[in-house]
């Protein structure tokens, strides 16, 4: 634990780098303390900041950085949270609960939120869950021989398509859509609808088969996409205005487009069991991530269902802004998903 001018120094050192992004020297710190000390003293406490590990110093006869581990310790000792007011937190939950009956569409405005809120990257991933079954499924016409389908699972996930049918969606067609969804579709398995449970229709649908195997491939297409897990970007481009990522930033967004190793590290979050996990710098899971602080909130909901929701920026993030306004929006979109649900009528 560091002694009070010791920590009065290091929080005006990361403020001044948070706000100029420029070190900071012994003799401007004397003129920001609230009570007189000589630039020599606070010079030797910086110099036992440096032993620490607390600050850096670029050059010789230059001022101090902060490193990455005094962030943490600056979030965890010293950061003073900016409070959302009353209308911020109205305007945030109002613009969440309009779709807070949809799981995906939630998470997306999340993500939104959280990159406009921010400043910084946001995404979403719904996590795999292997015993997601199909709920039931809409075949709306659409006129022009085209249908909508729509597939809704156990576990919430919502997922349409427009197809193109060789023939009028009628009340006869429509009734034996029903009833071979009702049939072969019902109670599966999203990762058990597959080309081989197409074949096994065949039989119901008689000499119908080759005019409902649209909706159907269409139908089995939804539930594949739905039983997948990915993970979806919001504002990456916001990390471009983090200038202090340097050319490091395009590598952060390479490593975002691959997606693959990003849903490989959530998966690793989401097996921990903790609900919200703040990194900073070199604890970030992937060395690529080392000049980031990444946020993530973790969602069961629906039947077991995991959700993640989280948002990545520089270490020189304005701390006790974005970190309130991030976990409001994170809590709010937790407190829908337990609230909502989805169902056809």
């Amino acid at each position: 634990m560091l002694g009070q001018r010791q920590a009065a120094i290091l929080q005006l050192i990361i403020d001044c780098y948070i706000k100029t992004g420029e070190p900071i020297g012994s003799k401007t710190l004397a003129g920001l303390l609230p009570y007189k000390v000589s630039s020599a003293t606070i010079r030797n406490e910086m110099a036992y900041l440096t032993q620490l590990g607390m600050l850096q110093q670029m050059h010789t006869s230059g001022g101090r950085l902060p490193s990455k581990s005094s962030f943490r310790y600056y979030v965890d000792n010293l950061m003073i949270p900016s409070e959302l007011s009353p209308a911020e937190k109205e305007q945030i939950a109002q613009a969440l609960s309009v779709n807070a009956g949809d799981p995906e569409r939630l998470l997306h405005d999340g993500a939104y939120l959280l990159q406009k809120e921010t400043g910084c990257a946001a995404f979403y991933s719904l996590m795999r869950d292997d015993y997601d079954c199909v709920q039931g499924a809409e075949l709306i016409p659409a006129g022009n021989d085209k249908a909508m389908i729509v597939m809704l699972s156990v576990g919430g996930r919502i997922k349409s398509s427009v197809c193109r049918l060789s023939c009028p969606a009628d009340e006869e067609f429509r009734r034996l859509f029903y009833s071979v969804v009702g049939r072969f579709f019902i109670g599966t398995p999203l990762r058990d609808v597959t080309p081989a449970l197409l074949q096994n229709t065949a039989p119901a649908l008689g000499a119908r088969v080759f005019d409902m195997l649209p909706a159907l491939t269409s139908l089995c297409s939804l539930c594949a996409e739905a039983s997948e897990e990915t993970v979806e970007f919001e504002g990456e481009t916001n990390l471009l205005s983090h200038t202090e990522l340097g050319d490091r930033v395009y590598k952060i967004l390479s490593l975002f487009a691959s997606k693959s190793q990003v849903v490989q590290a959530l998966r690793r979050f989401c097996e921990t069991g903790r609900e919200l996990q703040l990194f900073i710098g070199n604890e970030n899971p992937h060395p690529i991530m080392k000049d980031t602080v990444t946020l993530l909130g973790r969602f069961s909901y629906n039947n077991a269902q995991t959700a993640v929701l989280g948002l990545t920026g520089s270490t020189r993030i304005d701390y006790s802004s974005v970190l309130v306004r991030a976990e409001y929006i994170i809590n709010t979109v937790k407190k829908y998903l337990k609230e909502g649900g989805a169902s056809f009528e």
